[in-house]
């Protein structure tokens, strides 16, 4: 399972690094979870300069993609070149976009009808056509949005829940949740993540 989280420059830390820590704590064969990039180095909102794992094209390949939130989403989606390396297959691959990313799948034509965002994207979202849900997680098929930053943490145990069961995902869940709050966050996590994991693709899946 090869696991590619997109990260480019104005990247929210929350986004990226929540989710692949969360990921990363999965020991399976084969588990593989990479911060994929345009360039060697990229800078976060916040100015946290982190060296990529893997060139952008290897979300093209991987069997999961990720598409965090950032200052300059708007920006990094109106470039050609960045976009243009981009080839994803909702077919064959697991595709997540939190916050502001969901607007990457606009760009790459592959955004379901319904959705979730954060507040501050919906407008945009809503201007799609898109149906927005005020929910943490949002599938339709092999496609799930997440809104709000802290919603990482469910997008990625929905992730770990669709390749490896729910049990598994709540395990690691709840193994990070803040002392004194496991069983009650593993019980949150279980109620947000359940009635995402087989919602099939609708006959109009994409905007």
């Amino acid at each position: 399972m090869k696991i590619a989280i997109v990260t480019l420059d104005g990247f929210n830390e929350i986004d990226s690094f929540v989710a692949l820590s969360i990921l990363g704590r999965v020991k399976a064969d084969g588990w593989s979870v990479q911060l994929a990039s345009p360039q060697k180095s990229v800078t976060s909102m916040n100015g946290v300069e982190v060296t990529a794992q893997q060139p952008l094209s290897y979300a093209n390949d991987a069997d999961v993609v990720l598409f965090g939130s950032g200052t300059r989403t708007r920006e990094h989606i109106d470039n050609p070149a960045l976009i243009g390396e981009l080839s994803l297959d909702p077919a064959r691959q697991l595709i997540g976009a939190q916050c502001s990313g969901v607007l990457f799948l606009h760009r790459l034509g592959i955004l379901p009808a319904t959705a979730t965002t954060d507040a501050k994207t919906r407008p945009l979202l809503a201007a799609t056509g898109c149906l927005v849900e005020d929910k943490p997680l949002v599938a339709q098929g092999n496609i799930i949005t997440s809104g709000g930053c802290l919603s990482s943490q469910y997008l990625a145990g929905w992730v770990i829940a669709r390749a490896l069961g729910l049990d598994h995902a709540l395990g690691i869940l709840e193994y990070v949740a803040p002392s004194g709050q496991k069983s009650s966050f593993a019980k949150t996590a279980a109620e947000i993540i359940r009635p995402q994991l087989n919602v099939p693709a609708q006959p109009a899946l994409y905007c």
